[in-house]
């Protein structure tokens, strides 16, 4: 799995050049006026790729070229990367493409025109699959990146029980922002969530495609929200799998997510407990929830093997509550450090240098400028050691990787009121437990899209797990998006299906592990590769 999963963000906020206020932004039949700049690019000009992921799979690559500033569209470009897997149904049968983005904010999207081999019984079939990196995101171009081991091994303590401890992540931040300023430059006043959406449309134009089909995951589902907003009809079948509440921006939004990601631990917690006959951490979750706090305690200042300290630790554990898929993975590694001090699964885990803070710093140019952020470090450390209290599991970890927010250089924004009554139809997943992005969101973006069906895996704990082999959850899908039928609303606030979650993993060592549970994992791996 990925070296570092950043807390998803929950909201986002609309560029304040670009708002309209939410008595003019939209017509009252909930169709969009004119009120956005005119931009049409090129079209789009195929050709190889350079991923071997996406030439194995017989993929078609090229690049979408936009304006920096969508008010100053002669100015200076920027190219977006974007992918396509073609359908394979006769041309008459074709539905268009569908666009996939995975959420982040800075999550690489460019490999995810494969994704459509994870629909069952061919129901991707008639979609072109495209896939894209948004601005400033892995192949396209600008790549932004600020301070490349910014992540890496042995950082001070996440929780700042002295002052020197908060003394380092202060400086550690203000340095963060400070390169980025200096790496680049006008781009990050151009991040916003608005701007990646006039991105969308203007990939829309260049395939020449009168609508599009949008897939998103987590962060994925606010971008979709906010085009959504802005271009009602321009969307054709949406899928939303992780559900970004609109109106937690995001200063709350990593707040609520703190104490989200205490109960999804807890439960993994549990898990380890039920399975001590494999793991021997522990026969109760309070054991084993014991051990990994003590097992921190004896990594500060003393981190194993020198380089995987208690922020490393918190990391890998934090996998476990955005996913099911790597539960076993973890759980092995860490009992193979407290019962024979064996720190290499745990470096495997966790990665090796060369880092890149892509991601890193995708995510924060967008959090930190989509809406206003506090610059007040007093009321910051007040307000997470409350959570702290609450929530101790991920509040300072989830504190200092966004604390570059706290002297960001980029221009902050304001909220955008997202409204999908335009839509004609919008299927909506979340887990009940789902930590990165709490069910109630899910609720509030029903609630906006009149339209839309909301399915929910019961008691799951897994993030942005759709066409992970639930039948339930999937045989919707299909149905969904071969003719574009959906399970009936029902009237409450509350999900209109209720479907079995991604399962918990029955243990194995990993030797013994078939191949069919391998190839099981594969959909797992898309959700791995991004930072969220």
């Amino acid at each position: 799995m990925n070296r570092v999963v950043a807390l998803v963000a929950a909201a986002c906020v609309m560029s304040s050049a670009l708002v309209v206020a939410p008595s003019s932004g939209v017509a009252a039949s909930g169709k969009s006026e004119k009120q956005y700049p005119e931009f049409t690019p090129d079209p789009l000009q195929w050709g190889e790729c350079e991923a071997e992921q996406l030439v194995a799979a017989g993929a078609e690559c090229g690049f979408v070229s936009v304006p920096l500033d969508y008010y100053h569209p002669n100015g200076e470009k920027i190219r977006l990367a974007v992918s396509r897997m073609a359908h394979t149904s006769p041309d008459a049968a074709s539905q268009g493409p569908m666009l996939v983005n995975p959420g982040g904010p800075g999550g690489a999207g460019l490999q995810y025109s494969i994704f459509g081999q994870f629909v069952p019984d061919g129901a991707g079939d008639t979609y072109d699959w495209i896939g894209f990196d948004p601005r400033g995101v892995g192949a396209s171009e600008p790549s932004l990146s600020c301070v490349p081991d910014f992540d890496g091994y042995d950082r001070p303590d996440y929780v700042p029980i002295n002052h020197s401890i908060e003394r380092a992540w202060l400086t550690r931040s203000k340095d963060y922002a400070d390169a980025c300023e200096a790496n680049a430059g006008p781009l990050l006043d151009h991040m916003t969530t608005v701007e990646a959406a006039l991105d969308l449309e203007s990939v829309r134009k260049a395939l020449g495609a009168e609508q599009l089909n949008y897939y998103g995951f987590s962060y994925g589902t606010y971008l979709g929200q906010v085009y959504a907003t802005m271009f009602p009809d321009r969307l054709r079948r949406v899928i939303f799998d992780g559900n970004v509440d609109p109106t937690s921006v995001w200063y709350r939004s990593n707040l609520e997510q703190n104490v989200a990601f205490e109960r999804a631990i807890t439960v993994y917690f549990d898990w380890i407990a039920r399975h001590d006959d494999v793991y021997h951490l522990g026969t109760t979750g309070g054991a084993v929830e014991r051990r990994y706090y003590a097992e921190k305690a004896r990594l500060s200042g003393n981190p194993a093997g020198g380089i995987i300290g208690p922020d490393e630790l918190s990391d890998l554990f934090l996998q476990a509550g955005y996913y099911v898929y790597g539960w076993e993975d973890v759980a092995e590694a860490f009992a193979g450090w407290v019962s024979d001090r064996d720190w290499e699964p745990l470096r495997d885990l966790y990665g090796s240098p060369p880092f890149d803070d892509n991601g890193h710093a995708v995510y924060l140019a967008v959090v930190c400028t989509d809406a206003p952020w506090t610059r007040s470090y007093p009321r910051y450390r007040m307000t997470n050691w409350v959570s702290h209290f609450r929530a101790p599991f991920a509040s300072w970890g989830n504190a200092w990787f966004n604390s570059p927010c706290l002297t960001w250089p980029g221009r902050s924004s304001r909220p955008t009121n997202v409204d999908g009554s335009g839509v004609d139809s919008a299927l909506l997943i979340n887990e009940t437990l789902d930590a990165a992005t709490p069910f109630t969101g899910a609720l509030e973006v029903r609630d906006r899209f009149p339209n839309s069906v909301l399915i929910e895996g019961v008691g799951g704990t897994t993030h942005s797990g759709s066409l992970s082999g639930v039948a339930c959850t999937d045989d919707i899908i299909v149905e969904y998006l071969r003719s574009g039928t959906l399970p009936a609303r029902g009237s409450a606030r509350a999900a209109d299906v209720r479907c079995d979650p991604v399962p918990q993993p029955e243990p194995q060592p990993a030797a013994q592990r078939t191949l069919d549970q391998d190839q099981s994992d594969q959909r797992a791996e898309f959700a791995a590769t991004v930072p969220r």
